[in-house]
């Protein structure tokens, strides 16, 4: 080992970064030297190891006895050790090696790496530095130097290149050991198997059948499978072997992963007939005969194993069926009359073969008897993409008497396996139909509460008697009276489940009667054939049942249509339904007909799905129901608060141009410099706020036909004191659009940003004007008007929100599918009622364009703020701005 002393001498005493590259460069010449001796002693031990790897991929080890086996192994690892003696030579490269093979690799002379090692033979100062300079010249050389890599030289040690022959041999054995005669690198460890010999006279065909809800084709067992991998297969699948020739019969073995044996038993109807042999018949002849007889051997695979059967064997890795994955697609939903719609997704790895919600009630009684079981409500899955599929499906659940109350729901998807997935639960409560008829809905109470628990049976009696107490006042109707009467006694009368049914069912039908007349009956009639024929799609039923089915539903729909017009004509119409969302007649038959052609064709699952899609159509149609209650009292009271916001705006956009007007004028006298003109105006008095804080004008349009404004005649000074006075307006608009906030809070709507943004700048606009100043004050006064502009846009968004939210319910007399925006049948605009706050739904020629019009009046005050020299060009500007 080199010390350190030896290290710094030469140039690498003052070159320390030379000194550590010099290092680095000997370190790889010593490596490189240290692979040039390891190389050639490694070639017989890599020749050892590929014969070793050729003969167990030829499968030489599992062909040979196990004493041959146990010599060639001992042989093989007798050639391996003593191929690595060679080894012991090998010695780690000194430092004056590697610096003579660095100099000779890159053809230095002079010797630059072991000069640094020198000294000079004569120890003079002139010798000294001159040696030294040297040095240093042959140190900067080092810093090209190239280790190269190993040069082993092999072909000096194997002249005959004798090292192709086991290179050669592994690449062609690797190659057959991909075959299904290859062998494998542990055969030489284990013994040889048990040679099983085959009857040549004995056929075996075997195939395996997946089930048919996997769409895979069966897969035919006809190779040896003895080195055959293992085959992939559904699980569930059917393993089916048919044996026959030979003298005996033939034993057929599943053997599990864990090395346990199972027999394949015969089929019943395959075993050979026991002949009841005669006493003239010789015993020995029934084997003989039972032998010839082909058998059939069957099981359900569903663990990895293997087929042995004749000396053959196949391997099979089962591949697991998953459970089915159902999810909900967004929150469930109530349709506009009262169905309940559920939007969601389904997984499987070959499908889901029938999916259904799990709706229990959230509090239960134990104790309860409930007259009906829990509602069913099956999920429209589609069949061609059952395996990631979505789907939403509506169903009526308003006649349960479940129905307002608090549910879980938990959807549940089975696959044709019969396993089963469920989705998280939801709580809500299941949707309930509406009715407006305080009567009707005491009637359907009155049926709830016996229907949940039969033993309430003398409550919902008492609740009957209570509505009859004064008939005259609270029945108008005697019809109405004579079948509460006749509900009263049947429920009386009511025993077993039968009876009992049959007066919920009759008390379901009065509250509707009461309610729809005969539309409910009719939307009955429908909901019934529509779900008949969905049973019949489902169940594929003939073409002949499919058409009287779609006559059926035919009807039932005309029915339905004619109830509806004639309802609807009684109905006050509103103005604000929406033309593209009218449903018309010509449209359900264009859809009734597709429907029927699809079925016809063979397309049964379109059918389903176009008919699913009519459900919910017809789910979300809106009847013409007149409002009552509460929804008329808030719509009421929202037109109240948009008729208050457009005197506000009105209010504001008139002082704002009052205030202009007056500081332009005051402007104009300071600029002319024009002496006291009066100090007595009547403007003065005009401009007093009243007592709502609202401005006295009504004069205004009377002297302006007279050419000028009292205005004209006021000093500077009665200017100035004339906008102070407009504050008091200012603050009195601010404070009604505070209580008109609040009006809106507790009325459950959220006032938008525009609202605060426009009182601030109403205050803003306050103070200008208590010290003024006009043009901050109008400055402001035009952004608390854009700001009011913006507020009333989002208070229009959420009335129209929760209109569209109160149950999807339309204009009266309409029927329609929600989305309302204002347009008549025809798609043209309504008028609207109360103010108009620049809807941008409503498209008007450029010409009298909102924002063109603004843009007009911006200019309008730009110029004369400019303070044009003719008097008759100032007062026609002043005139433009004056909107009376």
């Amino acid at each position: 080992m080199t010390s350190p002393s030896r290290q710094k001498k030469g140039a690498f005493a003052f070159r320390p970064s030379l000194a550590r590259l010099v290092t680095t460069k000997r370190l790889l010449a010593r490596i490189v030297l240290f692979f040039e001796q390891l190389l050639p002693p490694l070639m017989p031990v890599l020749s050892v190891i590929a014969f070793y790897l050729s003969a167990s991929w030829f499968g030489l080890f599992r062909s040979v006895p196990d004493w041959l086996r146990i010599l060639l192994l001992i042989a093989f690892a007798g050639a391996f050790l003593v191929s690595l003696l060679p080894f012991r030579t090998l010695r780690w490269p000194r430092i004056a090696e590697a610096d003579r093979m660095l100099e000779e690799r890159n053809g230095l002379p002079h010797q630059p790496v072991t000069v640094q090692e020198d000294e000079p033979a004569f120890d003079t100062p002139f010798g000294r530095a001159l040696w030294r300079e040297h040095q240093t010249r042959m140190a900067e050389k080092i810093a090209a130097l190239d280790a190269g890599l190993p040069r082993p030289d092999i072909a000096a040690h194997d002249r005959f290149a004798l090292r192709a022959v086991p290179a050669l041999l592994l690449v062609t054995a690797f190659g057959y050991s991909l075959s299904i005669n290859g062998g494998s690198i542990r055969d030489a460890l284990q013994a040889a198997p048990e040679q099983v010999v085959s009857d040549p006279a004995v056929r075996i065909d075997a195939w395996v059948t997946p089930p048919s809800y996997t769409g895979r084709a069966p897969i035919y067992l006809t190779a040896d499978g003895s080195e055959q991998a293992p085959i992939g297969i559904p699980q569930f699948s059917g393993l089916t072997v048919r044996v026959s020739g030979g003298k005996t019969a033939e034993k057929v073995v599943f053997r599990k992963a864990n090395g346990e044996a199972q027999d394949i038993s015969v089929q019943a109807d395959t075993k050979p007939q026991q002949t009841a042999a005669s006493g003239s018949e010789q015993p020995t002849a029934a084997p003989a005969s039972q032998a010839l007889v082909a058998q059939t051997h069957m099981m359900k695979l569903q663990e990895n194993g293997a087929l042995e059967v004749n000396g053959r064997r196949w391997s099979f890795e089962v591949l697991p069926d998953k459970a089915p994955e159902i999810a909900f697609d967004g929150l469930p939903k109530r349709s506009v009359n009262g169905a309940l719609e559920i939007a969601f997704t389904v997984k499987d790895d070959y499908g889901v073969q029938e999916a259904h919600a799990e709706i229990v009630p959230v509090e239960t009684d134990p104790t309860a008897t409930p007259l009906y079981p829990l509602p069913e409500y099956r999920l429209d899955i589609p069949r061609r993409n059952a395996r990631d599929a979505k789907g939403v499906t509506s169903r009526n659940l308003t006649e349960h008497p479940l129905a307002g109350k608090r549910v879980r729901i938990t959807l549940v998807a089975k696959d044709a396996a019969g396993q089963t997935g469920r989705s998280p639960p939801y709580e809500m409560a299941l949707p309930s139909r509406p009715f407006n008829e305080p009567l009707a809905a005491a009637v359907a109470e009155e049926r709830q509460v016996f229907a949940l628990d039969t033993r309430k049976m003398p409550q919902a009696i008492a609740l009957n008697e209570a509505l009859t107490i004064r008939p005259e006042e609270t029945i108008p109707k005697l019809t109405n009276y004579l079948l509460l009467e006749s509900a009263l006694t049947r429920m009386k009368l009511a025993r077993g489940e039968d009876a009992l049914k049959d007066t919920a069912q009759y008390l379901w039908e009065i509250a509707l009667g009461m309610e729809d007349g005969d539309l409910s009956l009719a939307e009955r009639k429908l909901r019934e054939a529509q779900q008949n024929l969905a049973d019949a799609l489902d169940r594929n039923a003939p073409d002949a049942e499919i058409k009287k089915l779609m006559d059926e539903l035919r009807k039932a729909m005309q029915d339905y249509m004619t109830e509806l017009a004639q309802r609807m004509q009684n109905a006050p119409m509103q103005p604000n339904q929406n033309a593209q969302n009218i449903l018309r007649q010509q449209d359900l038959e264009r859809m009734m007909d597709q429907i029927e052609n699809l079925a016809r064709s063979g397309n049964r699952d379109a059918a389903q799905q176009m008919l699913s899609e009519l459900q919910r159509m017809m789910n979300n149609l809106q009847a013409g129901r007149p409002q009552r209650g509460q929804q008329s009292q808030e719509n009421s009271e929202a037109r109240k608060q948009i008729d208050k916001l457009g005197e506000i705006l009105r209010d504001q956009q008139k002082l704002m141009e009052q205030t202009f007007r007056l500081d332009q004028q005051l402007r104009d006298r300071m600029q002319r410099g024009e002496p006291d003109m009066g100090e007595n105006d009547p403007l003065l008095d005009e401009m007093n706020p009243g007592e709502n804080g609202e401005p006295q004008d009504q004069q205004q349009g009377q002297q302006g036909k007279e050419g000028q404004q009292p205005s004209d005649q006021m000093t500077a000074e009665q200017l100035r004191e004339a906008l102070k006075q407009l504050r008091a307006q200012q603050d009195a608009l601010g404070k009604q659009l505070g209580e008109l906030q609040k009006s809106l809070g507790e009325m459950g709507m959220k006032p938008g940003p525009g609202f605060g943004q426009a009182q601030r700048e109403m205050e803003g606009a306050g103070r200008e004007l208590g010290q003024g100043r006009g043009q901050p004050a109008v400055e402001g006064q035009g952004r608390a008007l854009e700001a009011l502009r913006q507020g009333a846009r989002d208070m229009m968004n959420q009335m129209m929100q929760a209109q569209q939210g109160q149950q999807g319910q339309g204009p009266n007399g309409q029927v329609g599918q929600g989305d309302q925006n204002g347009r008549d049948p025809l798609g043209r605009p309504r008028r609207t009622q109360g103010p108009d706050f620049g809807d941008n739904s409503v498209k008007v020629p450029d010409e009298i364009d909102v924002q063109r019009a603004r843009e007009i009046l911006d200019a309008i005050r730009e110029k004369l703020g400019n303070n044009p020299p003719q008097e008759m060009e100032r007062r026609y500007l002043e005139r433009l701005l004056d909107i009376q």
